[in-house]
């Protein structure tokens, strides 16, 4: 057995010595390669580290926006934190329902900053609609959904995005009974 290992080490450094022109430029490339992979890495992510601060300003309107369900922090603004394209935040509220009639809820956005971000962005709750009554509470959650499309990312760089904001207003509806 030990003579069949030293002929391998033989024969493995015989075949080094022949063609080490070859085996060098195969190591010279593959050392080549990975460095100008990790280089261009390293510039493409500080290029397209395309995370965005971002703030959303809450407005109610027949409403109450609180942070917990025993209603004692109202809320006025969402922090979404940091955002990259194609992630989703996601925040629970408790609504309470200052009508003196039956309702139903409205979700808009507006002033978007820049504005034409709200293209790459859409704000959406799981809310559904139910009637709500006078003082009634009900826990919704809201969901931003930004978009990874290579046109998000383009907008990013080319306006120099480095943070965002938009109101968000829920509000109630006309009488629904």
């Amino acid at each position: 057995m030990r003579k069949y290992i030293k002929h391998l080490f033989d024969s493995a450094i015989e075949f080094l010595d022949s063609y080490k022109k070859t085996v060098l430029l195969i190591i010279l490339t593959a050392v080549t390669t990975i460095a100008i992979s990790t280089i261009t890495s390293i510039w493409l992510s500080r290029i397209l580290d395309s995370h965005v601060p971002s703030l959303g300003t809450i407005r109610t309107i027949g409403v109450e926006a609180y942070w917990d369900k025993n209603l004692e922090n109202e809320i006025k603004r969402i922090n979404w934190g940091t955002v990259w394209p194609g992630s989703l935040r996601s925040f629970t509220l408790y609504l309470r329902s200052m009508s003196n009639i039956e309702t139903t809820l409205l979700l808009n956005t507006t002033n978007w900053n820049p504005a034409n971000i709200s293209e790459y962005m859409n704000l959406s709750w799981n809310y559904n609609g139910a009637i709500l009554h006078s003082g009634e509470i009900i826990q919704v959650t809201l969901t931003l959904t930004v978009s990874s499309s290579s046109d998000f990312l383009l907008y990013l760089v080319n306006n120099d995005v480095k943070e965002f904001s938009f109101d968000i207003i829920i509000s109630t509806s006309e009488d629904v009974s």
